[in-house]
């Protein structure tokens, strides 16, 4: 059986941090809170935005305005949902 070549080679030394690893400053532990508003108008928001296109759909002769509005209903009620959309990436 050949023998296996025995060659050592150095093996390098790991090199050492010259810089101490970041450390972020402490934040305060101030929990932040939500207006008393908030909720109940983002969620107003939403139920606002889904009865304006339910009722557009259902029963558009039943409200005067809505049928007036033809297609705007869409927008207008597409507008309410996104408003309260909006309004929740507000909330804590």
């Amino acid at each position: 059986m050949p023998q296996a070549l025995s060659r050592s080679y150095p093996v390098p030394k790991p090199k050492a941090r010259k810089k101490a690893v970041y450390t972020p400053p402490q934040k305060t532990q101030q929990v932040k809170v939500s207006p008393r508003w908030l909720a109940p108008t983002m969620v107003a928001a939403w139920i606002i935005g889904i009865l304006w296109i339910a009722v557009y759909y259902i029963a558009p002769s039943s409200v005067p305005l809505i049928k007036d509005l033809q297609n705007w209903n869409l927008l207008i009620g597409f507008v309410f949902i996104i408003f309260g959309v909006v309004l929740s990436t507000r909330w804590r």
